[in-house]
């Protein structure tokens, strides 16, 4: 095998295997940082030793075994460990796993248990996408728009709460997990939302294991919360945006925008089932959340033959409501996008350029500003704005594509 096929069965095995190493260490020696730091030296051995050993039949295995011995070793080199029954309990190869209660799956498992009511709502989603998605810490700064050396600082806060609170990596019980669903969907939707469209000058634009992982954790917490409203949403969300995956970017790499996608491409049985999801939900008249009114904006785009059959009136009327729930200035650049179609580029770029100061850093404020400001015939301004995206953007699909798009403007000086 090749040092390159080693080196993709490395990032293959990372992808795959990075949640299951932290969730089984981190139930058997209850420490998070022992966990991480583990399961990353395991990773760092495999670099070291896959090359010339070859890649192991079961990957999986080698890494979990090779971390726990980490673990272990770090243990007994820590002497000032206070619990020394606790200590001996955790070098015990055969000592039996806790209950399950009621989640089986150990990822979901872990994925409640780091979403703890005690921690800030971002802390538990910055905490879970580093812990359980695998995620980098510039990865979930560019999710939070902050700086990568502000969201290291975070997650290292919140373990050090952690630690000092002694708060328990427990399993949650069927009573917890209302308390905690909010802020597992929340991670949950994060970790799709990177497998969506990824970031990274070297990542994969489109990562089918993260969006893939994300639906099943939500089928999951739907069987165990078939009642819930937002679950529900979620899944239809999901459903209805993974339906379109394979349109996404061109044979070039290039990002494909909806507007130009392939809807005959599309997957006629996801779009079916995240339809189904939504009218259950408008049949049950309550008054939907944030997940299940951006799966009704999503319905409204996914039922139309074509992109000039969108009902711009109805995804406006939704992102309405959806500003009263989450007035994120995302949310509002999203629905300006809207309006654009419904009332024009000139009303639509007076509500982006009112976003200006709290969207600077983000990339797809100056990309829409940069559209708006072409169908305007504002070449130069168009052109300015295409750049600082181009500067923003951290994966290679949406440079290709504002980078073509920058490149057909005429040469209007407007």
């Amino acid at each position: 095998m090749s040092r390159i096929d080693v080196q993709e069965a490395i990032t293959q095995a990372h992808h795959a295997e990075w949640a299951r190493v932290i969730a089984s260490l981190t139930r058997r020696f209850g420490d998070l940082d022992i966990a991480e730091e583990a399961a990353a030296e395991a990773f760092a051995t495999a670099v070291q030793r896959w090359p010339a050993d070859g890649v192991p039949p079961n990957p999986g295995a080698w890494l979990t075994m090779t971390a726990n011995r980490k673990a272990i070793d770090r243990i007994r080199r820590e002497n000032k460990r206070d619990d020394k029954h606790k200590e001996a309990q955790m070098l015990q190869d055969n000592t039996p796993p806790g209950p399950l209660g009621a989640i089986e799956d150990e990822r979901l498992r872990l994925i409640f248990t780091c979403c703890h009511p005690a921690l800030a709502m971002e802390t538990r989603v910055a905490l879970t996408l580093r812990m359980v998605a695998g995620l980098t810490v510039p990865e979930i700064a560019r999710a939070f728009l902050v700086r990568a050396s502000a969201m290291e600082q975070r997650i290292t806060r919140a373990k050090a709460k952690i630690k000092a609170a002694r708060i328990p990596y427990r399993v949650p019980s069927a009573e917890d997990l209302p308390d905690r669903v909010r802020g597992v969907l929340a991670v949950v939707f994060l970790v799709f939302n990177e497998g969506y469209l990824a970031t990274g000058p070297d990542t994969d634009p489109v990562r089918h294991d993260l969006t893939a992982e994300a639906i099943r954790l939500t089928r999951l917490i739907r069987a165990l919360m078939p009642a819930d409203g937002e679950v529900a949403g979620l899944l239809a969300l999901m459903l209805l945006i993974e339906a379109r995956r394979t349109t996404r970017v061109s044979g070039s790499g290039e990002l494909v925008t909806l507007d130009e996608q392939d809807r005959g491409s599309w997957d006629a049985a996801l779009i079916a089932e995240g339809h189904q999801l939504v009218r259950e939900r408008l049949a049950a008249r309550v008054a939907p959340g944030r997940y299940q009114i951006l799966a009704a904006i999503n319905a409204v785009h996914t039922s139309a033959r074509d992109v000039r059959d969108t009902d711009w009136s109805q995804v406006v009327a939704l992102y309405d409501q959806l500003v009263h729930l989450d007035p994120s200035p995302i949310i509002a650049l999203n629905r300006a996008i809207a309006v654009a179609e419904l009332d024009g580029p000139e009303v639509a770029l007076a509500a982006v350029d009112r976003l200006e100061d709290r969207l600077a850093g983000y990339h797809a404020y100056h990309a829409t500003r940069a559209d708006l400001l072409r169908r305007l015939g504002h070449s130069h301004k168009s052109r300015e704005a295409y750049d600082k995206a181009i500067e923003l953007a951290g994966n290679t699909a949406e440079t290709a594509y504002l980078t073509r798009r920058r490149d057909q403007l005429g040469s209007d000086l407007a």
